[in-house]
């Protein structure tokens, strides 16, 4: 497969504080990301890794501070988020927000919200072009018609959350980044949606970036999985593969903490430690240290380049050779009872 996306050395800083010489905030630290053609690439993480501001990055929402993002062979990080947003492709990247309620304008109807990208970017010629186009996006989403006058306070959160869908698939993108388009949602609209999102993604050979914090919705509908914390990505490979082998103690520990009917009855315990702060972290450690369960003193000196450990698997981790069974996972990472 060719990449539809690669990002190389993507970084994200911000200044905190005043003056010059002021430290920086680590958003994202020099992440290397791939996305290929008709791929769903999930990203997992616990909040405040950097996921968002990623996906942000990816979608040309955010500038970054430095790196490359070649899309379609093009650097689209070289062009200004201005220029970006009236060029031809930025039709071509689309994002499904993380929560319906507050991503649609609460002003416009539902046939508006849909219309209103089509307008800016494909600009049809005709208001019946226009209409053929919005409702056909309607119709993909199976949202019904008869809802293209309502306004988001009208309708349910299953419904606002189609919308968002059919707003960003009027324009027929290559990509969608998806940032935690369900975790608003009630769990039997959840299941529903995430079916859609497949089913999508089978019909029109869409390219994804799914940004989740639940390991069971990354299961269902990634290709692969790219881990991050503290703005970088500590582990990355096909879905199957990190899920039955996760090399990284993170992961592990990632993995532990999601609910599994099958350790049921075995106390899944917490990290110890705290995490490191993302101002201006040390280069030269690793960025799990003071959390890891099974750090060594290298550990502290010298921060794990990404490496290969398996087929497609990478790992950062000087450590990545100890691989546990399931059972022993739960048990051994950490400490705080």
């Amino acid at each position: 497969m060719t990449h539809l996306l690669e990002a190389r050395a993507l970084v994200k800083h911000y200044p905190v504080g005043r003056g010059f010489g002021r430290p920086r905030l680590h958003a994202v630290d020099g992440v290397d990301l791939l996305i290929d053609e008709s791929q769903c690439v999930g990203l997992v993480g616990e909040s405040g890794c950097g996921k968002s501001t990623l996906a942000r990055l990816v979608a040309r929402l955010n500038e970054p501070t430095s790196g490359t993002i070649l899309f379609g062979g093009s650097d689209i990080a070289s062009t200004s988020l201005r220029a970006f947003s009236s060029s031809p492709q930025r039709a071509m990247i689309q994002a499904v927000f993380q929560d319906p309620h507050e991503s649609l304008n609460p002003g416009f109807t539902a046939f508006e919200a849909v219309a209103n990208p089509v307008r800016r970017l494909v600009r049809p010629s005709a208001s019946q072009a226009l209409a053929d186009r919005v409702f056909k996006a309607f119709d993909d989403v199976g949202l019904p018609r008869e809802l293209a006058r309502r306004y988001p306070h009208q309708l349910s959160g299953g419904q606002k959350a189609r919308v968002g869908i059919a707003r960003a698939i009027a324009v027929e993108p290559r990509l969608l980044i998806l940032d935690e388009p369900t975790s608003a949602l009630d769990a039997s609209v959840q299941s529903v949606i995430l079916k859609l999102l497949g089913d999508l993604r089978a019909k029109f050979g869409m390219s994804y970036l799914f940004v989740s914090h639940d390991l069971e919705v990354v299961r269902l509908i990634c290709d692969r999985v790219d881990v991050m914390y503290l703005g970088r990505i500590v582990e990355s490979a096909p879905t199957r593969n990190l899920l039955a082998d996760p090399r990284h103690p993170y992961t592990r520990a990632l993995l532990a903490a999601s609910p599994n009917p099958a350790r049921r009855g075995i106390r899944a315990q917490l990290l110890e430690g705290s995490g490191k702060s993302p101002i201006d972290p040390d280069p030269q450690v690793c960025c799990f240290s003071g959390r890891c369960p099974i750090e060594i003193d290298r550990c502290r000196r010298v921060a794990p380049p990404l490496l290969p450990v398996g087929d497609n698997h990478i790992v950062a981790c000087h450590r990545a050779d100890i691989s546990p069974s399931s059972a022993a996972i739960t048990e051994r990472v950490a400490a705080n009872p």
